[in-house]
Parts: structure tokens; sequence; C-alpha cells
């Protein structure tokens, strides 16, 4: 799965970087995060028509991670009713199917950028609610950015109040060494095929979603549980873990 990832890269420099138009909301931007948790306002990329019949362009946009269906319905505050658990992932082989993602699958699909992404191994050695579990961040070794799969939808409240984007992060099965530390991956995706899997006129690519993915290039190292509280925010969470004589290596 992927329930915490960080990313240090402003939007208007991404979308800068990526050739994209920057339409991320500027209040949002106050700098680099370290540990992004679910609901919490990200950046991602869509590519979207400004007239019908033109050519889609690449947008850099603000949505709440934890994607909320069109079809939701709002609560006594006007806001989306919170029952059920956070749609924070989605799942390549059902998002085609799934009530609440085969409409964004359609053509509302997003790229979600990040500096890398936080995963917990379970210890075979602690059972029980209060196992303890290793964290590790993974990354690309060349330090730039990693570009996951996600969907995106548009909630809009009664009256005349501001539609919500939201979105979510496609997860598949780890392969290879990722999978010692967790069954789930985030799914990447290579920049050959950022505009295939944004393009809003077309179909998900759905022999994308099925092939395993692509890890040249991944690396992974433990972490400080200091990640394990969302209250911490600080370059201090991607320093290796001071090494523990008893603690099993990952190989």
């Amino acid at each position: 799965m992927c329930g915490r990832f960080a990313v240090t890269t402003d939007p208007a420099v991404l979308a800068e970087k990526i050739h994209a138009i920057n339409e991320a909301r500027t209040a949002e931007s106050t700098g680099p995060n370290y540990n992004v948790a679910p609901t919490t306002t990200i950046t991602t990329v869509v590519s979207r028509h400004t007239e019908p019949d033109d050519e889609p362009t690449r947008r850099v946009r603000s949505m709440r991670w934890g994607l909320i269906p069109p079809w939701a319905k709002a609560g006594d505050d006007g806001a989306p009713e919170s029952k059920g658990p956070l749609l924070i992932n989605a799942r390549a082989e059902k998002v085609t199917t799934s009530p609440a993602f085969r409409s964004s699958a359609k053509s509302k699909r997003c790229l979600v950028p990040m500096d890398g992404y936080y995963e917990w191994r379970a210890n075979p050695a602690d059972t029980g609610k209060k196992a303890r579990k290793t964290p590790f961040f993974l990354h690309r070794a060349d330090g730039e950015l990693l570009f996951m799969a996600g969907l995106w939808s548009v909630w809009k409240p009664p009256g005349d109040g501001q539609p919500l984007l939201s979105c979510t992060i496609i997860t598949t099965d780890a392969v290879d060494r990722l999978g010692q530390i967790h069954d789930r991956m985030p799914l990447i995706v290579p920049e050959s095929e950022w505009d295939r899997w944004l393009d809003p006129d077309a179909p998900a690519d759905l022999d994308f979603l099925a092939a395993p993915p692509n890890i040249d290039g991944i690396e992974m190292r433990e972490v400080s549980t200091l990640v394990n509280n969302i209250r911490n925010n600080g370059p201090e969470l991607l320093e290796p873990a001071e090494p523990q004589p008893e603690q099993a290596t990952l190989l």
C-alpha cells in the first residue's frame, strides 16, 4: 500500500520541470512535506482540455489525498460524509470495475509526484496488535522524483459551494526485493508512459495496470521510527536509522 510519503518540490518548480501549467493553489504550497498523511492537500499532475476540441495539456493541481466519489452524500455541515474507509489507495486490478473508482479510471487519471514513500516491514519475532514494524524509505537512486499512478474526482457540495478535488494512489503487487517489506506498492509511471496514462480521451491502459512494475533504480533504506508520528515532519525523517545490532538486515 502507500499510506505516507515525502515531497519537497514546490508545485511551480514542478510545473516548469515537466512543462505543465501550474494551477496549484499557492496557499497550500507551504514548503516541503516529509511526512505526507491521508487527507493532506497534495500536488498532482493531470491532463485536461481548455476547449473541447483542443489538445489536452499537462496541469499541476492541488487535491485532497483520499478520493471522494462524485456520488458521495453531503453531511449536515455540507462536507462529504466521512463514513467508510479513506480511499487513499486503489488496487490496480480493480480500478476499472470498482464503483468507487471506475468513473475516474475512464478519464480522470493523474500522477502523484513524490521524493519517495514510506513502508513498514513486519518483524517476524513480534506478534499481536503492538508488534513492532520497521519503517523504510523507498526512492529513486538518482534523487529524481517518482511519479505514481493515481485517479482523481470532483465532488460538488449542495448549493454554490466550492467543488472539492480529491485523489487516490493506485497500488499493485510488490515485486522482487520490495516484496520483502510489503506485498503492495504504489504503481510507478515511467516518463515514457505519462502522456498515455494521463490522456483524458483514451481509456485506461489495462496492460500497463496488469504488468509488473519496473523498479530499476529504486533504492530503500531503513529510517527512524520518528515517521510513525505525523507530527514529526523534517528532513531527519529521511536519514538512515541508527544501526541496531540485534535487528536483522534486509538482503
